[in-house]
């Protein structure tokens, strides 16, 4: 029988502790590195990003069937017809020109039928920089976002006087505006 020797740990194999220059090298990499992972989740959290509440919502529409594109505004909570389809915007956000540009709306789109009644086809947010994302199905017509615009001038100077908004029974919503 052959007997393996193996190296013990004898006088003149012991590990010496590490010098003083390994020890400091050995922090400054640690705290280096942690430096780094403190940054990188830093910068990987996202940023809030400021929203920009607007007065009147920017839409194009498609007719499939002539071809024809229209564009058109609808004020915040106005409802506007585009063939059989009304739609009312109730949102409109955009974002300071110092960030990345990203328009987005809360919209309810009905589908008007024969017989004069209202069917809800979609409710939902829309974003102008990918309208396929959040698509109105609809076999004749296509809606999307394409911008918001901010309050006129003269609007925001009458808004700075007193304000009493009433009840909504003092102010009725409007017909539907038709735009074809």
């Amino acid at each position: 029988m052959v007997r393996a020797s193996f190296p013990s740990r004898s006088a003149g194999n012991e590990e010496r502790p590490p010098s003083p220059f390994r020890l400091a090298t050995l922090m400054r990499r640690f705290a280096l590195t942690a430096l780094a992972a403190l940054a990188l989740g830093l910068s990987a959290a996202p940023a809030a990003a400021q929203k920009i509440e607007n007065p009147v919502a920017v839409f194009s529409g498609l007719d499939k069937i002539t071809g024809r594109i229209i564009n058109f505004e609808a004020a915040i909570d106005e409802t506007v017809q585009f063939g059989a389809l009304q739609l009312t915007a109730r949102v409109c956000y955009t974002r300071p020109p110092t960030e990345s540009p990203n328009t987005t709306s809360f919209i309810e789109v009905d589908e008007l039928s024969l017989d004069g009644s209202l069917a809800r086809i979609f409710s939902g947010w829309i974003y102008a920089n990918s309208p396929g994302l959040n698509a109105i199905e609809h076999p004749v017509y296509d809606i999307w976002l394409v911008d918001c615009l901010p309050a006129p001038a003269a609007e925001i100077a009458e808004d700075v006087g007193p304000d009493d908004p009433g009840t909504l029974a003092d102010h009725p919503l409007p017909p539907p505006r038709p735009l074809l």
